[in-house]
């Protein structure tokens, strides 16, 4: 999919990983010892370093496991959207992206490959919402929301605690009618 951002289109899709990203998606992930994206993605929890070997055993790598696609752009992996469930008897399903080099941020990739993540779930899924939870340190994630039609649907006051400071956690929401 395009988008023009900038008077530049922005080329990207989201598609299931192969077997062969396993290395790339490894090392976007534990490649640094302390990554500039964790600094943004849920902080407060630690990073839990994964040796290559164990990680490219555990990774599914088929369509059958739709849970974590790739983010690509340029022929280049730049990160992952995924989903889990929060309650699956409700249908309360919950989503997340990840873009692991910086260059590609405040760029609109973000944007696109979840727009695309949200259009391929409403189609794929018996769901009627979906959502993610970010931090308010996070301000790009909580604009992110807003650009795609998102609403604050909670705001937990100051039970993040990160550098000595407190942060509030943030849901964001969309209904299908709204993204329709």
């Amino acid at each position: 999919m395009f988008e023009w951002r900038n008077d530049r289109v922005i080329d990207l899709k989201i598609r299931p990983p192969k077997e062969e990203d396993g290395p790339v998606l490894w090392k976007l992930k534990y490649g640094e010892k302390e990554p500039v994206w964790k600094k943004w993605d849920a902080p407060y929890f630690p990073l839990v370093h994964v040796p290559k070997e164990e990680f490219l055993a555990s990774y599914r790598f088929d369509e059958d496991s739709p849970d974590q696609w790739v983010i690509e752009t340029d022929g280049a992996i730049i990160g992952t959207v995924s989903y889990y469930w929060e309650h699956k008897p409700s249908r309360w399903l919950e989503m997340g992206i990840t873009i692991y080099d910086p260059a590609y941020w405040n760029g609109g990739y973000g944007t696109e490959a979840l727009r695309q993540w949200i259009s391929h779930l409403f189609k794929a899924m018996p769901i009627v919402r979906v959502g993610y939870t970010t931090w308010s340190g996070n301000k790009r994630m909580v604009r992110l929301g807003e650009k795609l039609g998102m609403t604050m649907e909670a705001r937990m006051r100051k039970c993040r605690y990160y550098n000595g400071e407190y942060y509030d956690s943030i849901r964001m929401g969309l209904l299908r009618e709204e993204w329709e």
